[in-house]
């Protein structure tokens, strides 16, 4: 009698069974959300347009799979505006749904994406935008950076010009978080190197006009002067510097911003200057050759640093989808699985500190040409300290 029951009974098991592994599988092969919150127009449009093509093509390399999953694309352009950066954000995370955001290159309109991003538990890659509060007040286990922090190549230039023997200096910058916590930056271990920092300088962004600033400049005559200034902004600074005749009286160091991606535009402005960053043109090893010579040949042009920390923020989220077997669902596991990769960069090989920023050589470099010639190394493992992170 019971032999029809057990049966079907058996029957809706398997049945039961069958469709919660085809439910399993299409999720398992639906393509991952990654979305884009980058600058497409305006200043920082070229800066944008790198890191994207980084980041793909560390996909391409992959077979267009990260963790065995496809991967489908969303974009909005940020504007590098930051009054518009949370409903820009919201297009993303509410109404695309995505996996993960991937953006973006101005300090103040990450600032508002961390907060989103913690809100509502949305992993975020952060490919450029150096504000310091990303990985201090505003961290959070589901936010990482695969570039740097503002303080950390502030800080870089500033041992360079102590070790040179400049006692007085003078800063100019844009004022919002990305200029003034690079200065800071710069400020403390060149005063910790027996300097002096005897004024800073700034003016709006994206403002550009230099001229009372330049001839303030000439006025003091300091030993040294940081700049920093990225996109448009540093092509027409490091121009209008070499113009007013003061690249002959008074030496310009920077952030490595100033000069990247920029000097094919620069021109003779630029030669000779000397910056420090986390990556250089001339970082003589296989791993950054193969890299440059891919990039080369797919894009028809020469990586910078954006390229690099795009094809970054890829590898760093396939260390994580990999130890997951590509289940985004698993956020703690994936989330700790990216904290402790080692990522093989075109930079040189890097891991992230408690708060999710690297820790990574900061590399002298210096303009010949059109290349970021580097000449060594300025600090070895700098990391961020992470003020203000409770994790």
């Amino acid at each position: 009698m019971h032999f029809p029951f057990s049966k079907l009974a058996l029957a809706t098991v398997a049945a039961t069974l069958s469709l919660a592994t085809t439910t399993a599988s299409v999720a398992q092969q639906a393509p991952l959300k990654v979305g884009f919150m980058l600058p497409y127009t305006g200043t920082f449009a070229a800066l944008g347009d790198a890191i994207e093509k980084g980041f793909k093509l560390h996909v391409d390399e992959q077979g267009g799979k990260l963790g065995g999953r496809a991967i489908q694309y969303f974009k909005v352009d940020d504007e590098s505006e930051p009054s518009k950066a949370t409903d820009n954000v919201n297009k993303l995370i509410k109404r695309d749904q995505v996996d993960v955001i991937v953006g973006t290159v101005h300090s103040g309109v990450a600032l508002a994406m961390a907060r989103a991003a913690k809100e509502s538990n949305t992993l975020l890659i952060v490919p450029n935008a150096g504000a310091d509060a990303i990985t201090g007040p505003l961290c959070a286990p589901n936010i990482f950076r695969t570039s740097f922090s503002n303080w950390q190549p502030g800080y870089a230039t500033g041992v360079i010009a102590a070790q040179k023997g400049y006692k007085k200096a003078m800063t100019i910058t844009w004022n919002y978080a990305a200029g003034t916590e690079t200065v800071k930056g710069f400020t403390e271990a060149f005063e910790k190197g027996g300097g002096k920092v005897v004024k800073d300088l700034s003016l709006p962004f994206p403002n550009v006009e230099f001229q009372a600033l330049l001839t303030e400049i000439a006025a003091q005559k300091p030993d040294v002067v940081f700049a920093f200034f990225a996109g448009g902004g540093a092509v027409k600074f490091v121009k209008d510097y070499d113009a007013a005749g003061l690249r002959k009286t008074v030496p310009l160091m920077g952030s490595g911003f100033l000069t990247d991606g920029t000097l094919q535009a620069q021109g003779a402005a630029a030669q000779g200057l000397i910056t420090s960053l986390h990556y250089a043109d001339g970082i003589e090893t296989p791993r950054n050759n193969a890299f440059r010579n891919k990039y080369a040949v797919t894009y028809k042009a020469n990586p910078d640093v954006y390229a690099v920390q795009g094809y970054d923020a890829a590898q760093l989220l396939a260390a994580g989808l990999a130890a997951v077997k590509g289940d985004a669902s698993k956020k703690a596991e994936l989330q700790a699985a990216m904290n402790k990769a080692t990522i093989d960069s075109p930079r040189g090989k890097f891991t992230l500190s408690p708060q999710r920023n690297p820790t990574q050589d900061f590399y002298v470099r210096e303009v010949k040409g059109e290349y970021n010639v580097t000449s060594g190394i300025a600090v070895k493992a700098l990391a961020d300290p992470g003020r203000g992170c409770k994790l």
